[in-house]
């Protein structure tokens, strides 16, 4: 694994912003963060690497918790190596982390997806699987989305005891409707697995989130999409998330899903590091020509987001991480802000541990992007996955 010194940009470490600095990266972990006068003042080693970025910024890879594909390639697909595919895609676009999302299906179909997803970790050519985002089974045939009603199912212990042993035990969050009969007894299943639930496709009330809150349920799905909306009387899944500041919350920022002031409205409201931004992005995303297929039926693309073709219901994003970040700045977001909820954010919430930053010790995931949000060079594990300078 050949060490690597970036220099000549503003890194942005997820906890501060340090111009004309250096990122050395050596056997899989960052190994320092310096200034350009230590820089010039190193000596290094004949087998560095050395990439100046041309004043870039240097930032931790993306992570994306909610993604169902991409490039034409996904989940959807019940298929390893189109996983496989995805992750070497994702790695050119920025993003070092993700967990690739399925959608609910029926029980065998389900449990095989899940086996087959779950095989592609360890596999990875590009960006690293975490672990599995199950988007469902367990919600609200009353906000579906573009969820089919005949894939849900009621609050049940031994199918989820399936699903993780159809995972490998590598299911790292869920979501699920908290007002859901037996739902505490699926939370403290999901506790002892170390499962991060979130509330999405819910029909909560106010009462039904905080007993959700109680038993874990601390972080949310796709805010304001898919959930029932903020009443002066009742404030709701949406009030709760926004009144209860240890709540996390998913943003899809493409400017459609969440409109850009509402977006300003949050960022008002909820503190920066509970924001997580995904982009809930189908294999359709980035695809060159169609048709374009998503949960089994035909979608097509205008006002800048993915509608199931029958209905011109909204069935996901064509969003892109850096897109994100871009979008989010452009809605009132420092940079620095921007990218702590494209990485550091995502990694606390799913306790990743050693991804989210650019400090010493820390695993050796980076994105370098120039002033126009371009991609530049990606890292993954200390290893170049593209490299455009």
């Amino acid at each position: 694994m050949t060490p690597i010194c970036f220099h000549n940009g503003t890194v942005l470490t997820g906890v501060a912003a340090m111009e004309h600095s250096a990122v050395l990266i050596e056997g899989g972990v960052v190994a320092d963060v310096f200034s350009k006068r230590r820089f010039e003042q190193k000596r290094f080693s004949a087998d560095v690497q050395i990439i100046d970025v041309n004043e870039a910024f240097i930032a931790p890879g993306f992570v994306d918790t909610h993604i169902h594909g991409f490039g034409g390639f996904g989940t959807d697909d019940s298929s390893t190596d189109s996983v496989v595919e995805m992750s070497r895609l994702l790695a050119q676009y920025g993003v070092t982390a993700f967990n690739p999302t399925l959608y609910p299906s029926e029980p065998k179909a389900m449990l095989e997806a899940v086996t087959k997803v779950s095989a592609a970790i360890g596999k990875e050519s590009g960006a690293r699987i975490m672990g599995l985002h199950l988007e469902g089974p367990f919600l609200s045939p009353e906000r579906l989305g573009v969820q089919r009603p005949e894939t849900l199912s009621p609050v049940d212990i031994s199918f989820m005891e399936q699903l993780w042993e159809a995972s490998g035990g590598h299911i790292v969050n869920m979501t699920v409707a908290p007002e859901l009969k037996n739902m505490r007894d699926l939370a403290l299943f999901c506790i002892k697995k170390g499962i991060v639930l979130q509330a999405g496709h819910t029909n909560a009330n106010y009462e039904n989130m905080v007993e959700g809150m109680q038993v874990g349920i601390l972080h949310s799905t796709h805010l304001f999409n898919a959930m029932s909306k903020l009443d002066h009387r009742n404030p709701n899944a949406v009030g709760a998330i926004l009144i209860h500041s240890e709540m996390s919350c998913e943003i899809i920022a493409d400017g459609h899903h969440v409109h850009p002031d509402l977006i300003k409205l949050l960022k008002r409201d909820k503190p920066i590091d509970k924001i997580v931004l995904v982009t809930d992005g189908l294999k359709t995303t980035a695809q060159a020509k169609g048709p374009f297929i998503a949960n089994g039926e035909e979608v097509i693309f205008h006002d800048g987001v993915f509608h199931r073709k029958i209905d011109d219901v909204i069935a996901g994003s064509g969003l892109t991480m850096i897109q994100g970040v871009r979008n989010l700045v452009s809605f009132g977001f420092s940079l620095e802000e921007a990218v702590k909820t494209a990485s550091t954010n995502p990694s606390e919430v799913m306790r990743f541990g050693r991804k989210g930053t650019i400090i010493p010790g820390q695993d050796a995931d980076v994105v370098v992007f120039n002033k126009d949000f371009e991609v530049l060079a990606t890292v993954v594990g200390g290893m170049l996955k593209k490299n455009s300078i």
